[in-house]
């Protein structure tokens, strides 16, 4: 056997990333154009594949194991909105309540219920989050570790997939980040931050190369006081 045949036989792993659709009467949202932008691609030797999740919690982590079995992917990272953060959030913990401040794209509300029946109370993420953040801001990328995804359809999409790593696909690594409004979209926001489709997009791109790269996190201060 050739060096090219071994070359030929050597499975390409594949990435998802997800994205959810506008809500709460915005017309974009980044975490779909930042995702849209890179479906296709090859990023750090993978193939990336791009999916649009639904604003509507009742159906959003359904939608999602879907697309997972679909695409088969050795990593996934679920991108969100975070109108009003600064940087690039990326998640450590999802919980297992949803809270809706506001309704989802389908008027549904949710308060006080959980995610997952029967859950447990909260999961961790699996992607190397401190790595990912050092290699964001090494990368000129504003980023932090976040100790809350919130309790709205992000946190459901979060928890959903952690759970489903958790008791269905334990070599499956996964996890949630948050990102900032693009410029468009804090126009019509006095006052809040932004990050341009560029930078956000290559943003994703090492976020990839990093959870491909590093599977034991660095032991790194990321923590919060307060």
């Amino acid at each position: 056997m050739t060096a090219m045949d071994i070359k030929k036989e050597t499975p390409v792993r594949t990435v998802l990333i997800t994205g959810i659709e506008p809500f709460d009467g915005e017309t974009i949202n980044p975490s779909w154009e930042a995702a849209r932008r890179l479906d296709g691609q090859d990023v750090a030797g993978a193939r990336v594949i791009a999916r649009q999740l639904p604003c509507v919690i009742g159906k959003v982590v359904g939608v999602l194991r879907q697309a997972i079995e679909e695409v088969q992917p050795d990593l996934v990272i679920c991108l969100g909105q975070a109108g009003g953060r600064s940087d690039v959030s990326v998640e450590r913990v999802a919980i297992n309540v949803v809270d809706a401040r506001i309704p989802d794209n389908e008027g549904k509300q949710p308060i006080d219920v959980p995610v997952v029946e029967g859950g447990p109370a909260a999961y961790f993420s699996t992607l190397p989050i401190k790595a990912i953040v050092r290699d964001l801001r090494t990368g000129g990328v504003p980023a932090s570790v976040s100790l809350t995804a919130g309790t709205y359809n992000c946190n459901t999409i979060f928890y959903g997939l952690a759970h489903f790593i958790a008791t269905e696909r334990p070599t499956l690594r996964g996890g949630f980040v948050h990102v900032p409004y693009l410029p468009e979209m804090a126009a019509r926001h006095p006052g809040a931050p932004s990050l341009s489709l560029d930078l956000l997009v290559q943003g994703v791109k090492i976020m990839v190369a990093t959870s491909l790269a590093v599977t034991r996190d660095i032991k790194e201060g990321g923590g919060a006081l307060h």
